[in-house]
């Protein structure tokens, strides 16, 4: 599965209750629409780090970095080097 279409996956069936009527834009922000929270966060956090073997440092914990389906690519992509 391609790496957009598994972030997409988790958030709709951890954060959107499975909705699948819930389109996510890719540069939509998770916290300003409130489909993840500061819990849903670290739990985003550990999907990411078992998922894709890296480790998200505590100053990454930025907006810029997991706020959008858009932002956690490029940011996922940069961590694997």
């Amino acid at each position: 599965m391609v790496m957009e279409e598994k972030l997409r996956t988790f958030i709709q069936n951890n954060f959107l209750l499975g909705d699948k009527n819930r389109a996510i834009k890719e540069d939509e922000s998770f916290l300003q629409n409130g489909i993840i929270d500061s819990t849903g966060v670290l739990e985003l956090v550990n999907f990411i780090e078992e998922t894709y073997k890296i480790k998200v440092e505590d100053e990454e914990l930025v907006p810029e970095n997991l706020d959008s389906i858009q932002n956690l690519i490029t940011y996922i992509q940069r961590k694997q080097g």
